[in-house]
């Protein structure tokens, strides 16, 4: 934070510097200077700084205005400018880009390097990068504003306060990140298991566990085109899967159903035909004489004919009697 001479005032030399500029006519225009002195001191002793009846700060303030005067110009004038051309690039890291500020107008203001000053300074773009982030956080949409400056680490408070949101959104937010993060973690995990295989393998692999195509795209580092041919792969794959197992299910349906009439040898039909009688005198409910002769393995074809024409086995028996 700012060194203030008071908690939670800035620092003297910024409001001396802000009240320069703000006399700025007055004090360059080569008359004496005294009177706009004594009227800045007045303002600076109504804001709480003793300056009037304090030789350090007065001396401090008389330091400044012939500074201003030797170089034509308030130092904030030329710190403002050089703040207000800062990009969110330019302040990513705050004490970095204080130094090249320095180094740009430190030679003409020496004093912005003392070591009372350079912390102020880097307040300063601290709060500018704030700015700059709250000012890009406001244009995004949707949540993405909201992420960026949770991302960033900016306070909670400030955030909910600088977009205009309610901490029920906040903390709905900070949930998806944090459940996002999971989802990385356990990607990650997933591609630890395949770390010596091809680029279509480890695809495969995610796409096996549920991992969507964005983030397969880029933690895997692969092209959508390798997506999309182990997805045609895959598809192809489960067509043939899915072939077979109809195969196999009409295999077993006709297994289960037994031969066609016309394929059954007359002394089965016989045999079966004497089982059927066997069963309808159990019962006359199509559905158990069904059950029972599907656990008597009685062909299917003539258990049709004895729960829908029962008087047709009498023919079949003749037929296969000679």
């Amino acid at each position: 934070m700012a060194s203030n001479d008071q908690k939670g005032k800035q620092p003297l030399w910024l409001s001396i510097e802000e009240n320069i500029l703000q006399f700025e006519s007055k004090l360059l225009s080569g008359e004496n200077p005294e009177a706009s002195i004594q009227q800045i001191a007045k303002e600076l002793d109504n804001a709480g700084y003793n300056v009037s009846r304090h030789g350090g700060n007065l001396i401090k303030l008389r330091f400044a205005v012939d500074r201003a005067r030797a170089v034509g110009r308030p130092l904030l004038k030329d710190l403002n400018t050089a703040i207000a051309a800062l990009s969110l690039a330019d302040v990513a890291d705050p004490y970095l880009a204080t130094t090249r500020l320095l180094d740009d107008i430190g030679n003409t203001w020496m004093e912005l390097r003392s070591a009372e000053r350079r912390p102020d300074v880097v307040d300063i773009i601290e709060k500018t990068k704030l700015d700059l982030l709250i000012a890009k956080a406001k244009a995004m949409a949707g949540d993405d504003g909201i992420r960026l400056l949770i991302e960033e680490e900016i306070n909670h408070a400030v955030i909910i306060t600088a977009l205009d949101i309610t901490e029920e959104k906040l903390k709905e937010v900070i949930a998806q990140i944090e459940k996002e993060r999971a989802e990385r973690a356990r990607v990650a995990t997933l591609l630890e298991k395949v770390t010596d295989k091809s680029g279509e393998e480890k695809v495969r692999h995610l796409i096996d566990n549920n991992v969507s195509e964005a983030l397969i795209i880029e933690m895997a580092e692969v092209d959508r085109s390798v997506i999309d041919a182990v997805n045609k792969a895959m598809e192809e794959e489960m067509k043939e899967k899915q072939r077979l197992a109809e195969e196999e299910a009409a295999r077993k349906k006709a297994e289960a159903e037994g031969p066609a009439l016309e394929d059954i040898p007359p002394d089965e039909i016989l045999a079966y035909i004497d089982s059927i009688r066997e069963i309808m005198e159990f019962s006359d409910q199509e559905k158990e004489i069904r059950v029972m002769c599907e656990q008597s393995s009685i062909p299917k074809a003539l258990v049709d004919i004895a729960v829908s024409e029962p008087d047709k086995l009498d023919q079949l028996e003749k037929k296969a009697q000679g």
